[in-house]
């Protein structure tokens, strides 16, 4: 399914996207950060942070840079276990 997605998001950033010009207000544009996230996160994940995005890109927003955020490995932790 990861690869039906990525293969719409291609599709779409290749045929429709140049339709509309540079209008994004983030860098990189919703489509990119789309793509990226189902490429890091899976269909699911990064499906989820795609509409979480699109949903932040509205005329009031401010925009910017908002990077895909990283990958958590299962295990690591922010904070470390001291033992007693």
């Amino acid at each position: 399914m990861k690869y039906v997605v990525i293969g719409l998001l291609k599709a779409y950033r290749a045929v429709i996207s140049p339709l509309y010009g540079q209008v994004c207000r983030y860098h990189p544009s919703c489509s990119a950060y789309a793509l990226e996230a189902v490429e890091q996160h899976g269909t699911v994940r990064g499906g989820w942070l795609a509409v979480r995005r699109l949903a932040r890109c509205h005329p009031w927003a401010a925009g910017g840079y908002d990077p895909v955020p990283p990958r958590v490995a299962a295990g690591n932790s922010t904070s470390t276990h001291q033992g007693a």
